[in-house]
């Protein structure tokens, strides 16, 4: 996989490629790694508390270089600045530590062309051509210069500032955060300067994927808008989802048409990327990726909450399950979910006996069995904390965790669109 850039997203796709043990090669054109500016301080504002994948790397980076500075607060929800000459010094560090992967500076690209089912790509170094043959490549650059080369045109990038809640295509995330502070949106009353109405976001596949060419991908034209130093954590989790897919594509030598999207995510899960942004869920919580999984499926889904400048993306993990939220994806994933509904008609909560009985008629499960099995394990091996009852209301962390384990929804296939496959 060839990445074309020094771009924050370029150094995280490359990154990401390489610690999915394909062999990566970087190219930068000058020296700069991240496109730093400025002297003096930077301070990162917004989307800086979700400690996802290569950005929470990052972040605790930045929080051990100046700990002992004094004034310096580390705290985990404190605004996080730093030396922008740091902080490119971090992403070059990385880079040139990581397996697999090689970086080429002072190394600008010249051209590119297809060849077969590989790019054949040109850069400059120390004043020669060398040529460089990859499956993948990822666009790195500011202005999508390899794209415009490569005579295709991009997707058109995802806007974070309109309610997408009604498409699926949350489905296929690979990356997410929250909205900054003193972003631009619209709305029927024209534009506005403070936070958009639906802060918390997520990028989907589709959005980084180049119309109409295979194993093309871009991270920079994928984003909207001038990349300031705002972007930074936007760029890092960005990047790092499109290393997955690249790295993807390169290890099971296929292409951008034929995407396992629920594989890819996986893989970024396993690099503690967030694919959905719950602030009241962190990493260190037991149940991180099951709830991370079942909510990808949209069996649940999460609530915003903005409180002045403070905004957050909840799960509410003790927060009841109602039936009318679960009943629809249940019956969209599960083929026989309607015959349960017509038969157990479970009311306007559904109870852990509702949920026990589905997934006793999923698996073919004796339900005694079941039941036997589950409040064994209820405290000993599941943490749970509400007393085993199947006539109470499950939560939404209880419906999560076994769904995830028994029903294990999240193996259903998805397109790009997020529409199930059956």
């Amino acid at each position: 996989m060839l990445v074309i850039g020094g771009s924050a997203g370029g150094v995280a796709a490359a990154l990401q490629c390489a610690r999915s043990k394909v062999k990566t090669i970087l190219a930068v054109k000058d020296t700069a790694f991240g496109d730093f500016t400025g002297n003096g301080m930077a301070t990162i504002e917004a989307n800086r508390n979700l400690p996802s994948g290569i950005w929470g790397e990052f972040r605790k980076y930045i929080h051990d270089l100046y700990k002992n500075t004094p004034g310096y607060d580390t705290a985990y929800n404190a605004a996080l600045p730093f030396e922008p000459d740091k902080a490119a010094s971090i992403l070059k560090n990385l880079a040139d530590t990581t397996k697999n992967l090689t970086v080429y500076t002072n190394a600008p690209f010249t051209g590119i062309k297809k060849d077969g089912d590989k790019w054949e790509v040109n850069i400059t170094e120390s004043g020669q051509t060398v040529k460089i043959v990859a499956r993948v490549v990822v666009d790195a650059t500011e202005n999508g210069d390899v794209v415009q080369k490569a005579g295709a045109q991009s997707a058109a990038g995802f806007d974070n500032t309109k309610d997408n809640s009604q498409s699926k295509a949350y489905r296929t995330s690979i990356a997410s955060g929250a909205a900054l502070p003193g972003q631009q949106y619209s709305d029927a009353n024209g534009p506005k300067n403070n936070y958009p109405p639906y802060p918390a976001y997520y990028i989907p596949t589709s959005s980084v994927l180049v119309n109409g060419v295979d194993n093309l991908l871009v991270t920079e034209k994928a984003l909207t808008g001038n990349k300031g130093i705002q972007y930074l954590p936007l760029q890092l989790t960005l990047g790092q989802g499109v290393g997955a897919i690249a790295a993807y594509c390169a290890f099971f030598k296929t292409t951008t048409k034929n995407l396992k999207v629920r594989i890819i995510q996986g893989e970024l899960l396993d690099f503690k990327a967030y694919l959905l942004p719950f602030a009241d869920i962190p990493q260190k919580d037991r149940d991180w990726r099951a709830i991370q999984q079942v909510c990808e499926t949209g069996l649940l889904r999460g609530v915003q909450r903005v409180t002045g400048n403070n905004e957050q993306f909840l799960f509410m993990p003790d927060s009841l399950v109602s039936t009318a939220e679960v009943q629809p994806v249940l019956t969209e994933i599960y083929t026989r979910a309607f015959l349960w509904f017509g038969k157990e008609k479970p009311g306007e909560k559904f109870t852990l006996g509702n949920l026990l009985s589905f997934i006793s008629d999923y698996t073919l499960t004796d339900p005694i069995v079941l039941k036997a099995r589950i409040q064994k394990e209820w405290k000993a091996l599941y943490k749970f904390e509400p007393y085993f009852d199947l006539n109470r209301a499950v939560t939404r962390r209880e419906f999560a965790v076994l769904a995830n384990k028994f029903l294990n929804p999240f193996a259903r296939t998805v397109d790009l669109n997020g529409a199930m496959v059956n």
